[in-house]
């Protein structure tokens, strides 16, 4: 049977999480496969080469490049501290000297004969990767990185800025459609918060200063946006910034409502640990923002496996994502194949929707996304 595929968001209280750790370039894995490891702790380390620095020592002895060698005070492999002299020369007869001094502290690491420059490396930067979510190592791949894996509830959102923090889900709204103030921020140290349909600058930066490491909230302003940057994002890559909080928006940009089946699986795991990364791509090799909570079974919590399969179908959970009726969420009722014609008189192939607050609405299958789990 053939399906029609469409981009589809995740949000399922039950499933198999499973996430690759892996290291920049090749290092030391420091655990084993069988072992049960928390977030927060280290899975594989390296060090990053440290950065380069050059010194003109021809220039600065009034040298030509090949007498650099014969001046030098400090070799190849040897460790300078930063303001050290590493060259020196003297001239008529001994009674004047001149010198070349480090602007770094760490090694040299080259000393050329043909541009007189001295090379120096700063120490390396040492690199730790965490686990990111409680759970069990299930692969290693030597000098690389590890597989861990999870049981719990898993949520993707539409668009995230800030790595990756591990804190405790905290929900402040009694509503998926309210909308918090900043003054209604507080005691939010070390949690991800739930704000509901509106993540404000001044929300944010209330939220940031007060400790919280992660915001979750239905919408966001694009003049928002680029005010916490800095910066129009355009199309990038999201998820390096250095802001201080990880944020998730569940819904798009604007003032949008939390998902009534994303905002009572949120409520449900208030108090658990959770796991967040906003790191989004949208082109080739999607990338979604997410909020992982890996659930202990013995707390009571379900152990299926709640995996989607197959394709956009009758009874299928979808978001739509043009007007009339954008942001709502709906089940699929029919999905008639033949192509339908459209107010621009174009053909397309269209589903049939029942939407709460609308009925049953008739919209091209472009203007859906799955709600996978």
């Amino acid at each position: 049977m053939a399906h029609a595929y469409t981009p589809g968001l995740r949000v399922t209280g039950s499933t198999i999480i499973d996430k690759m750790r892996r290291l920049p370039l090749k290092g030391e894995v420091v655990v084993k496969v069988g072992d049960m490891v928390k977030a927060e702790d280290v899975v594989a380390k390296t060090a990053l080469p440290g950065n380069v620095h050059t010194v003109n020592v021809a220039n600065m002895l009034s040298l030509p490049p090949e007498d650099v060698k014969s001046c030098m005070l400090k070799h190849e492999g040897d460790a300078v501290e930063n303001g050290e002299v590493i060259a020196m020369a003297k001239s008529f007869f001994g009674l004047f000297k001149s010198s070349a001094k480090a602007n770094t502290t760490g090694v040299i690491e080259n000393i050329s004969e043909v541009t007189g420059q001295v090379t120096l490396r700063e120490a390396p930067i040492p690199v730790e990767v965490l686990a990111y979510i409680d759970g069990k190592v299930t692969e290693v791949m030597e000098g690389e990185g590890v597989m861990v894996e999870s049981h719990g509830a898993f949520l993707q959102g539409i668009f995230g800025i800030g790595g990756e923090r591990v804190g405790t889900l905290k929900v402040l709204v009694s509503d998926p459609h309210q909308e918090m103030t900043p003054d209604q921020i507080k005691d939010v140290k070390g949690h991800v918060i739930v704000v509901g349909s509106h993540a404000s600058y001044d929300l944010i930066m209330k939220a940031r200063d007060a400790g919280a490491i992660g915001i979750v909230a239905g919408g966001i302003a694009d003049s928002d946006l680029k005010r916490i940057l800095g910066f129009d994002l355009g199309v990038a890559i999201t998820g390096s910034e250095e802001i201080g909080v990880t944020v998730v928006v569940t819904e798009g940009f604007g003032t949008l409502g939390i998902a009534k089946k994303s905002f009572e699986l949120l409520k449900k795991l208030e108090g658990e640990k959770v796991s967040v990364n906003g790191a989004t791509q949208i082109r080739a090799g999607v990338m979604r923002p997410e909020i992982l909570v890996p659930l202990d079974v013995d707390k009571g919590h379900a152990t299926t496996t709640d995996m989607f399969e197959g394709g956009l179908q009758v009874g299928s959970n979808v978001r739509l994502i043009r007007q009339p009726a954008f942001g709502n969420l709906g089940i699929v009722t029919d999905m008639p194949p033949e192509l339908q014609p459209l107010e621009s008189e174009a053909k397309v192939r269209v589903l049939k929707a029942k939407v709460d607050g609308h009925g049953e609405l008739t919209v091209p299958r472009a203007n859906v996304e799955m709600i996978e789990g």
